[in-house]
């Protein structure tokens, strides 16, 4: 008598996808999508499109050379915070003094009530340290810090969409945008601040593939787990520290990063409750307020206050002569307290004194950006934030009208006349195309949960509709400058979900020519107003056939 054995079929994974095909398991699912990119190609193309884009921002770099716009304020405070480490008030015709080469003698010995803090300012006196007190020197950081923000950006998109192409195409697009290029090149805040929020979002991007990294070695499989998951592993994250200090140097730059790191830090715990749940762990979302939104808030909130606060040792370490000036009333602000009148405070108590006088200057600060100082008044390049992501309104540096033909390299005949202009305009094809990027990335994260275009969306809403409270004040669209590299990096991950596409079709080749005529259409936009971006000569026609509204004139 024989026995026949059947052998069972192995063991199918119970998850399958609506075509069949099986789930990817958890350490799939967990595997950063930069693992199988080139590293060496991911840093050699990137720092070429870098390199490119300081060529653009340090060309002519000096010219005009003197202070333009709002560099009177930010490029003296850098000079005076490298010579006292405070910055102080200047005397009546300082400017005049500083375009024509004199840097001593500037001062009038009191501090000055600063409007931002201090970062920025510092930033840019490390290119006066080196290459002294000249237009030049005053407008070298911002340029650097400007292409080093295209390598950043173009590293992070690389990271989050697993494709060095697209990376690329991000600082690309930055790179050749109008707004970012134009406060490249001055000696303005905002291009530290966009800086600092990059590199914390770069950071943010690296710890969510840090934290599933290891929370794939531990579960691989989905479990079914009653307790909190793994703690200590997870526990002291560098790249959330390192995400924490860029936001309090960004804090420290302009207070606006304030609304980018409450909802980036809200958005770290969402991300971190949902990886607990995909590892099994039961009432995760609770589990993780403790776990993770609790580390996190030390990681982000906390390190970002230190950090912010160290960034006023100048004013810390010279309290006194604030509080001099400014403590016993001025103005409308009311005396800071009679503490200043106290006997011997100590080693802490002078600790505690500067730290209290630092409060009651924010809130001289605060009290100038919402009080009635600015309410009603106007700019005549003023704009409504709803017009910024359509360029409604762009801003005017500098002007010179009415050069004669005369005028070397004019290229104007018979009566016609030559100018120069740097206007604050973005990048039509770009501005215009990020708008629809981005209404794009907000419908696939919300059909589709991913995480990526969510981020994008919200820290671009964090750095926009703030303003919205402010509009009854003068504000500006290069205050956008802070969500512009966001925007191109929407841009990029929604040609690259527009390219997967394409390759599902009969017509393989559509998504590919699609996103080669943009980028060339951003290119050529990119030529076409760069002399009104740079201060090029240009005839009255030439200058005239560039303003497509008339609200750009």
């Amino acid at each position: 008598m024989s026995v026949t054995v059947e052998h069972e079929p192995a063991l199918e994974p119970l998850g399958r996808t609506p075509d069949g095909a099986r789930l990817p398991l958890l350490a799939e699912r967990f595997r950063p999508r930069i693992a199988d990119s080139p590293r060496l190609i991911g840093w050699i193309a990137p720092i070429a499109i870098a390199l490119l884009a300081f060529a653009a921002r340090v060309w002519r770099l000096e010219y005009p050379s003197r202070l333009l716009f709002d560099e009177t304020y930010y490029a003296k405070d850098g000079w005076s915070l490298l010579k006292f480490g405070y910055a102080q008030d200047w005397v009546e015709d300082a400017n005049s003094q500083v375009e024509a080469g004199q840097t001593t003698g500037l001062w009038t010995g009191e501090p000055t009530q600063v409007v931002h803090p201090e970062v920025g300012k510092w930033m840019l006196a490390i290119g006066e340290h080196f290459f002294g007190m000249n237009s030049f020197g005053w407008r070298i950081s911002a340029a650097v810090v400007g292409a080093l923000m295209v390598l950043v950006l173009a590293r992070m998109v690389r990271r989050m969409t697993g494709s060095t192409m697209l990376g690329c195409l991000a600082g690309l697009l930055l790179a050749v945008d109008g707004v970012h290029l134009v406060m490249s090149r001055l000696a303005l805040l905002d291009i530290f601040l966009a800086f600092w929020l990059v590199c914390a979002l770069a950071c943010v991007v690296a710890d969510r593939d840090w934290g599933r990294v290891r929370l794939a070695r531990r579960f691989p499989h989905t479990e079914d787990i009653a307790g909190f998951g793994p703690v200590r592993t997870l526990l002291l994250r560098p790249w959330r520290l390192a995400a924490g200090v860029c936001f309090g140097l960004a804090i420290g730059t302009k207070w606006s990063a304030l609304y980018v790191l409450a909802v980036v830090g809200v958005a770290v715990w969402v991300l971190d409750a949902i990886d607990r749940h995909a590892i099994g762990v039961r009432g995760a979302w609770w589990r993780s307020v403790v776990v993770d939104g609790l580390p996190a808030f030390v990681s982000l909130v906390l390190v970002a206050l230190v950090v912010y606060v160290l960034t006023w040792t100048g004013f810390l370490v010279n309290h006194e002569v604030f509080e001099t000036r400014f403590g016993h009333g001025y103005g409308e602000t009311p005396p800071w307290g009679a503490y200043l009148d106290g006997g011997d405070k100590g080693p802490f108590g002078e600790a505690w004194q500067a730290l209290r006088s630092l409060w009651h200057y924010h809130q001289m600060v605060y009290s100038f950006h919402t009080g009635d100082y600015l309410a009603g008044k106007t700019h005549p390049y003023q704009s409504d934030p709803w017009g910024w992501l359509v360029l409604n309104r762009p801003v005017g540096v500098d002007a010179q009208t009415d050069l004669p033909a005369s005028t070397a390299g004019c290229a104007a005949t018979g009566d016609g006349t030559c100018l120069r202009q740097i206007l604050i305009l973005g990048n039509p094809a770009i501005w215009w195309g990020g708008l629809l990027a981005l209404v794009a990335s907000a419908w696939l994260w919300l059909r589709e949960r991913d995480w990526r275009f969510g981020l994008l969306v919200l820290v671009v809403l964090a750095a926009w509709l703030p303003w919205f409270a402010y509009d009854d004040r003068p504000i500006f669209l290069f205050y956008a400058t802070a969500f512009v590299p966001f925007t191109c990096a929407a841009i990029a991950l929604v040609a690259g979900r527009l390219l997967r596409a394409s390759r599902r079709g009969r017509l393989r080749w559509w998504g590919p020519v699609a996103l080669g005529a943009y980028v060339a259409v951003a290119l050529a936009c990119f030529a076409y107003f760069f002399p009104i971006w740079t201060d090029i000569l240009l005839t009255h026609d030439e200058w005239i056939n560039r303003m497509w509204f008339s609200r750009w004139i």
